[in-house]
């Protein structure tokens, strides 16, 4: 499981160090794409796997799906860590997100998120003042 926050940074070349918390979990390789709200989603080739089943069992006559189906696996790209613990994230993915240099990599359970700094302090902001009411609708969720 995946947990915690890290700030980080991306060099000139676009590499980045994974922390050493994730490291583990992820493998030596594993899948980068395009994930919401302009963060990206990265995923051990295990939960890969899975996810990829599912969306594959989706109705591709849905506009809506064929639409999210290509938008995430365009976006996706294995890598794989160098020997001091980075990753090179394709320029394509950086503009998506937004990464230019100050980063911060959230553990979301079974994935790690990448964000820009400026990003996640928006996003943070905004779903603290939601975090309450999200709560209630969990609880009627059964959580």
């Amino acid at each position: 499981m995946f947990m915690g926050e890290y700030i980080h940074t991306i060099d000139g070349k676009g590499r980045l160090i994974i922390p050493v918390k994730f490291r583990d979990a992820l493998g030596e390789q594993f899948i980068v794409t395009k994930g919401l709200d302009h963060c990206l989603f990265v995923y051990p080739i295990t939960e890969w796997n899975i996810l990829e089943q599912k969306l594959r069992a989706l109705p591709f006559t849905q506009p809506d799906v064929r639409a999210f189906v290509r938008f995430f696996f365009s976006g996706a790209t294995e890598c794989e860590l160098d020997k001091q613990g980075r990753i090179l994230l394709p320029a394509n993915l950086r503009d998506y997100a937004q990464l230019e240099k100050d980063l911060v990599l959230v553990g979301v359970s079974s994935r790690v998120e990448i964000w820009s700094q400026a990003l996640w302090a928006d996003y943070s902001r905004q779903a603290e003042n939601a975090y309450a009411s999200a709560a209630e609708s969990l609880v009627q969720l059964g959580i």
